[in-house]
């Protein structure tokens, strides 16, 4: 039977290690071949992509923002998307706008071409996220020039992403001591912070009708979780390995605690129907490093597993039409650490 299910494999150009008992996901295809390949979103069109890499092979040092033609990528392994970012510095978390004719990321150009270096290795082994204080937002036309800065606090701005009205943005800043979501108008006005709970808020995406955000949070509680949160975030850090995902209001009211796991649960986003919420999550992992897709639904109840190959699967966004699911995965990476796009048909 398993030489059976390879030779299908095989003829229909699917790697078996991708898909097997996945009953959500059909048609799955690879859209990216090597490097670390993460945080792509559809335009509002659901025919392209914009995400960041860091591939080797494209001549990076770290990671850029790339727009991507779905149809292209499928059809051919050697395809190159097109660069967004200026090449300089580091980027992250790129979403479009509503027009399909402009992309907003962060980035750290305005500090130096170089990519800012990663935190040194420590004796405790802590796996942690380097907050760059020289992140701020910006928007570019697809041709790569930046055509406005949306942000000039001094500080952390990034993870913005955009209301599926197209008329909202919201990201994460530390503006005011702490890593909080704050809104702002499409053309970077009225920037307001809407939580204040201590700790990491951020990767917030919008409910469908624009009304709600689900974000990742950590929320240390006890002294010393509190203690080693703050000493982090002094240092432009922080360990995201004890995380939940959280739900209120675009006006920060509202606020609750959908996910109760433990670990780390982050990368939430909406599903279509605005009742339940996809993610990554280690939670059920005795190793650490092993990240699945779950979905769950609002009030917390109904958790089920949506992936299962591979150990690391992530970034999942929805087409605005609900057809289609784009998510990163180390899967099909021939024992390499490459993380690629997927893209399959979602089955409800």
């Amino acid at each position: 039977m398993k030489k059976i299910i390879a030779l299908v494999m095989l003829v229909t150009g699917i790697s078996e290690a991708q898909n097997i008992g996945e009953k959500h996901l059909k048609n799955l295809k690879q859209l990216t071949f090597g490097g670390d390949n993460a945080e792509a979103y559809f335009s509002y069109d659901n025919k392209k992509l914009t995400f960041q890499s860091n591939n080797a092979k494209w001549g990076l040092a770290c990671d850029q923002i790339f727009d991507l033609d779905i149809e292209k990528a499928a059809k051919d392994t050697n395809y190159r998307p097109s660069l967004i970012s200026t090449g300089n510095g580091r980027t992250t978390c790129s979403y479009y706008l509503k027009d399909g004719k402009h992309i907003l990321y962060a980035s750290t150009h305005e500090s130096g071409k170089e990519c800012p270096p990663p935190p040194a290795p420590r004796q405790d082994h802590k796996y942690l996220w380097p907050i760059y204080n020289s992140f701020d937002i910006y928007v570019a036309d697809l041709s790569g020039k930046i055509v406005k800065k949306l942000t000039n606090a001094p500080g952390y701005d990034a993870e913005a992403t955009v209301s599926p009205q197209g008329d909202k943005i919201v990201f994460t800043s530390d503006r005011t001591g702490d890593l909080e979501l704050w809104t702002m108008d499409i053309d970077g006005k009225n920037q307001k912070q809407i939580t204040f709970g201590l700790g990491y808020d951020g990767g917030a995406f919008f409910s469908p009708d624009g009304k709600k955000l689900v974000f990742r949070s950590s929320r240390p509680k006890t002294e010393e979780e509190i203690k080693e949160y703050k000493d982090l975030l002094s240092q432009g850090l922080v360990a995201p390995t004890n995380m939940e995902i959280y739900t209120c209001n675009v006006d920060g009211s509202d606020i609750k605690q959908i996910t109760q796991l433990g670990k780390a649960n982050w990368a939430p986003f909406f599903h279509p129907s605005g009742k339940k919420i996809l993610f990554s999550s280690n939670h059920h992992s005795a190793r650490g490093y092993d990240f699945q897709l779950y979905l769950i639904n609002t009030d917390g109840s109904g958790l089920e597993q949506i992936t299962n190959q591979s150990i690391f699967n992530a970034f999942p966004m929805f087409s605005f039409d609900g057809k289609k699911l784009i998510f990163s995965s180390n899967r099909n990476n021939h024992g390499t650490r490459d993380t690629n796009l997927f893209i399959a048909d979602w089955i409800d």
